[in-house]
């Protein structure tokens, strides 16, 4: 395994790769790596002759009262885990190689960025649409491996590429979860053990809806107060939303048929938790 961090070098070896006949695997990351990046990993060794992971902590993803500086970054233990998944590249550029001095040009998703999420982050998406697609430019994958967790991200993403003619495969893994059900993220670590039992009200409130609409609830508001109902017993979590969206343009049902996200975000003291699930009426 070789970490790479000039974007020029990862280019060229790019391109020798493609040269050669080989495919490549993309799996773009903040590092903090857990079981569910590890998923994405073990799909792009066994579907791709190279799988490159990239590990840039981007800045301008995060508002500027969110948690840049405190995001984890055990650099070591990453590199660790990639090599034994059986990775072939690390690409870990710099911020300022990423975004070199003058940098202006930015992609934004409009409307798909705008809601849910996008709502409560603003320029959110706008930063993980502009390092994505540096990061195709750099890597030249043939496919790229994203979490369900992140279903709003993975519909972006899916957009851009088509929109913008990138020839790359997208591929959204499911969920991985911890035994209890909670769904895996790096930012898990700044939970308490308590938050994290009272975290467990999101995949809970999630199964309860989809029990809802397995009984035959069609109507999104009673499901929504239903579910709010559940979290908002957990008294230190407050919610940002609770949305029930078509699963292409993000856009609120008004009943709840063929396939349908159900989305979820709240927040536990300081750290923001998101979770999903699609139902299938």
């Amino acid at each position: 395994m070789r970490v790479i961090r000039n974007v020029k070098k990862m280019q060229a070896i790019s391109r020798s790769l493609k040269r050669g006949g080989r495919s490549i695997g993309l799996v773009p990351t903040m590092g903090a790596l857990h079981e569910g990046h590890v998923s994405l990993i073990r799909a792009s060794v066994k579907d791709n002759d190279i799988t490159i992971v990239s590990i840039f902590v981007n800045p301008i993803q995060f508002g500027p009262s969110e948690d840049f500086n405190q995001y984890p970054r055990p650099v070591s233990q990453d590199e660790a885990l990639c090599r034994k998944a059986g990775v072939d590249f690390i690409f870990q550029p710099s911020a300022s190689g990423m975004y070199p001095p003058g940098f202006k040009t930015y992609v934004d998703v409009r409307e798909l960025g705008d809601v849910l999420c996008g709502a409560f982050r603003p320029g959110h998406f706008r930063g993980v649409t502009t390092i994505v697609a540096k990061l195709f430019n750099a890597c030249s994958p043939d496919c790229a491996y994203f979490g369900q967790k992140d279903a709003q991200q993975a519909i972006i993403l899916k957009r851009m590429a088509k929109d913008l003619n990138f020839p790359i495969l997208i591929k959204v893994m499911p969920i991985v979860r911890e035994k209890s059900g909670l769904a895996l993220s790096s930012r898990n670590t700044y939970l308490s053990e308590n938050s994290k039992r009272d975290a467990l009200v999101l995949s809970g409130s999630l199964k309860l809806a989809r029990e809802l609409v397995r009984k035959g609830a069609r109507s999104p508001a009673l499901v929504i107060k239903r579910m709010g109902n559940m979290i908002n017993s957990k008294k230190p979590a407050k919610i940002d939303y609770i949305s029930i969206v078509d699963n292409e343009h993000l856009k609120p049902v008004k009943k709840i048929q063929g396939a349908c996200l159900i989305a979820v975000a709240a927040r536990f003291g300081k750290t923001r938790l998101i979770d999903n699930i699609t139902v299938r009426p």
